[in-house]
């Protein structure tokens, strides 16, 4: 029999600490009508004493707790995140040592912002070869890449993760997907650059904070994304969009662009800003726990993340 993979719990986690755009007006030359205006933020979430992996391994935790299993039932661990503890060991790793998932292979998946889309196909794709069951993770602590005096990015981003348990079933999940990428506009967003310390190695060196050209960001996401979503959809009737959660003004324009209902685009921005590849499964993890999507129900979903390098990805699913 052929199996596909499906998702069966949802789970999220964001740091205690909060932010508000007033508070962030205290320290940056701004002020909190401005950066709601422009992006439909309003605060956001912000480590103290955590890291990537810490955040990645509760929402481990959460998942297993709620489907009640054990964690050596785990095949695979994948991690989307630009926002690792380490270049190596990857934070899927850590979250397999942290949770001892003994039987679970783990790598990070790194695509920035369309990360978890990225990441839920490959471990469909795992599922169809005969892996069982499956955690997929977005999780970000950004605020250690960006330079806190800069108002063009400072006031964007929040940290959290969130993901979901995906296992073997008769009936399939997705029912179209496209994920592509455009390198030629690699340095409309950037983050985490390594400098080379080596004696021998020649050259300038570069900032390692996030750095953002904002208006190609937002004309890729309502030109280039919007095809991919209409490709995506065809003829299909969705019921939700949860799209990247990078600011409430694209939404708008996706929704215009697309000729789909606004209320139809679910938004969370304003409580946790751009979160990148935890953005989209925090949106659907609250949208699950408040029942406006119920798991197993076949309501029609559409996924679809955009951001650094560039990449974008959009998939079309049966929940």
């Amino acid at each position: 029999m052929e199996y596909f993979g499906r998702i069966t719990t949802t789970a999220s986690y964001v740091p205690q600490k909060i932010i508000t755009n007033q508070q962030l007006s205290e320290i940056i030359d701004t002020s909190s009508e401005w950066i709601y205006s422009r992006t439909g933020i309003m605060e956001r979430h912000v480590v103290t004493t955590e890291n990537t992996s810490d955040l990645c391994t509760e929402v481990a935790r959460q998942l297993l707790q709620k489907r009640s299993l054990q964690p050596e039932e785990l095949d695979f661990i994948l991690v989307a995140t630009m926002s690792p503890d380490y270049v190596t060991p990857s934070v899927a790793c850590q979250v397999q040592g942290n949770i001892q998932a003994n039987n679970a292979f783990a790598f990070d998946l790194s695509a920035a912002c369309s990360g978890f889309v990225y990441a839920l196909s490959m471990a469909e794709k795992l599922i169809r070869t005969g892996s069982k069951k499956g955690l997929v993770i977005g999780g970000e602590v950004l605020s250690k890449v960006l330079d806190w005096q800069d108002r063009s990015t400072a006031v964007l981003f929040g940290d959290g993760a969130a993901g979901v348990l995906i296992e073997a079933d008769d009936e399939p999940m997705i029912i179209r997907e496209l994920l592509q990428a455009d390198g030629k506009k690699a340095q409309s967003l950037t983050s985490g650059f390594v400098t080379n310390e080596s004696p021998y190695a020649q050259g300038t060196k570069q900032s390692p904070y996030l750095a953002m050209l904002g208006r190609d960001i937002f004309d890729f996401a309502t030109r280039t994304v919007v095809s991919q979503i209409s490709e995506v959809i065809a003829d299909d009737q969705v019921d939700y969009f949860i799209l990247h959660q990078a600011n409430a003004r694209i939404l708008d324009k996706v929704a215009k662009k697309l000729k789909q209902p606004r209320e139809k685009f679910l938004q969370n921005m304003a409580k946790y800003g751009n979160t990148s590849a935890a953005s989209i499964p925090i949106l659907l993890d609250e949208a699950v726990t408040d029942g406006r999507i119920v798991l197993g129900s076949k309501q029609k979903l559409v996924f679809s993340g955009f951001g650094g390098g560039l990449t974008y990805g959009s998939i079309l699913l049966n929940i």
